[in-house]
């Protein structure tokens, strides 16, 4: 799930209902999912054919599908989609919802979950899912993300983001390495890896926008099961996560992992420019999510490159945010039989499935685990990972906190001082673990 790469779409179903989703970021600024969006657009283009009424508001054509998705199904025509820029859909979604516009069915995510549950924007619907035979075919996590605010299901997902490490098969074995299974052999391989003369560094660094979400991981990862998974700011004792000494020597690990096997200039890149680092052949490894897939598969040759659990830190462990969007359904919908019935259509293992393999995301049906697509190659790492839940465990960011959005704005410049060494890791742990503190008792 995933902090930032989603496409959104208007879908109005002139006789039925209206759909909003979102996914992934423009094929134009995000190249490494241009595959799928192409395929998806082919669906959409094969209902139009059967009498669906298409607009088409974006510049670049991407990711109709869930037009093709619903093509089959004649109870669900003449419908309209609308798919607005990435910048700023979250505010277009938000006024949508505020001015009642005619909307049945919209994509929700953990990041406005609360916000519209609060605002009775979205419906409750645990009456549907209570009486829905395949809610028990969800895997646990994708349970979790259904139920994330109040322990009541206000979505249900539709895919899921988690990430793994991407790696250069070709450049380990030119170097005699095995592939990394812990933050330790990670950074030396990254610094055997690295030869600037070459332009070739061992790892795609993030310190741009959302740069903080990788020092999370490499705190987490130290701080290991004392982390509390359901506000994973926080220690189990209650304690902020920063104030522990091996959160310092997690930064420290940060901050050598940047300036020992990464390019320098990555202290500013964020998505694009870490993933396009690694497809062009200038960094060895990477850890992001699914969406890298397709555009490895485009830019790279078959088997230079593979995928690998995450690395575990010292503790044993490893934890990040699964991100897992899904379809929600409108608080004042006039057709909440008939929304609850498309939700429940889109929802079904094989069409749930079939969506999770077009858009390259991780499934959140159990059966999938079974399917060959997902038993080989380069999704199996995830898979695998699902498997051990008690080493790569799924944690949430206290998203729920009124200070959360000024905090990471302010996170992201406060890693880029830090790795350019304008501030010490002891005063950015003292910085954050102080705000969270205050966070906390503010809450109470």
């Amino acid at each position: 799930m995933k902090v930032s790469k989603w496409f959104s779409a208007v879908l109005s179903l002139a006789l039925s209902v209206g759909l909003v989703a979102g996914c992934s970021k423009s094929a134009s600024n995000t190249p490494a999912v241009s595959s799928a969006w192409r395929q998806w657009s082919s669906w959409a283009d094969r209902y139009t054919e059967d009498g669906g009424e298409y607009h088409e508001s974006t510049e670049n054509g991407a990711a109709q599908g869930i037009a093709g998705t619903v093509r089959g199904e004649k109870s669900w025509h003449q419908g309209r989609f609308d798919f607005p820029p990435f910048e700023g859909v979250d505010q277009k979604i938000t006024q949508m919802l505020m001015a009642k516009e005619k909307l049945d069915v919209l994509e929700v995510r953990e990041f406005n979950a609360k916000q519209f549950s609060m605002n009775g924007f979205i419906e409750n619907l645990k009456p549907y899912t209570d009486k829905w035979k395949n809610y028990d075919q969800l895997t646990d996590i994708a349970k979790r993300r259904a139920t994330w605010v109040d322990n009541t299901p206000y979505y249900i997902p539709n895919g899921l983001y988690q990430r793994v490490l991407f790696y250069r098969t070709d450049w380990l074995k030119e170097a005699g390495l095995e592939v990394p299974k812990t933050w330790d052999e990670l950074l030396a391989a990254g610094k055997k890896l690295t030869d600037p003369a070459k332009n070739r560094y061992g790892y795609s660094f993030r310190g741009g926008p959302t740069g903080w979400d990788y020092a999370l991981i490499t705190i987490w990862a130290y701080n290991g099961k004392e982390v509390d998974p359901a506000s994973a700011f926080f220690l189990k004792d209650g304690r902020t996560v920063f104030a522990t000494p091996e959160s310092l020597q997690a930064m420290n690990f940060y901050k050598q992992l940047y300036k020992e096997a990464s390019p320098a200039d990555s202290v500013s890149w964020g998505f694009q420019e870490m993933v396009q680092g690694f497809v062009s052949g200038s960094t060895a490894m990477l850890i992001q999510d699914p969406d890298v897939i397709d555009g490895a598969k485009e830019k790279m040759k078959e088997g230079t490159w593979a995928t690998a659990p995450l690395p575990i830190g010292p503790s044993g462990v490893a934890q990040q945010v699964v991100g897992g969007p899904g379809w929600g359904m409108t608080a004042y919908s006039k057709l909440k039989d008939e929304a609850w019935k498309l939700i429940e259509f889109l929802s079904d293992p094989e069409q749930s499935t079939t969506y999770a393999k077009r858009t390259s995301v991780i499934p959140v049906v159990k059966s999938a685990a079974e399917d060959e697509f997902y038993k080989t190659g380069y999704f199996k790492a995830f898979i695998d990972m699902n498997a051990q839940a008690d080493v790569f465990i799924d944690v949430s960011r206290p998203v729920d906190y009124k200070g959360w959005g000024a905090w990471q704005s302010a996170a992201d410049k406060d890693i880029q001082s830090y790795l350019l060494d304008k501030i010490t890791a002891e005063d950015l742990l003292k910085k954050w673990d102080e705000y969270w503190t205050k966070e906390k008792a503010e809450r109470k």
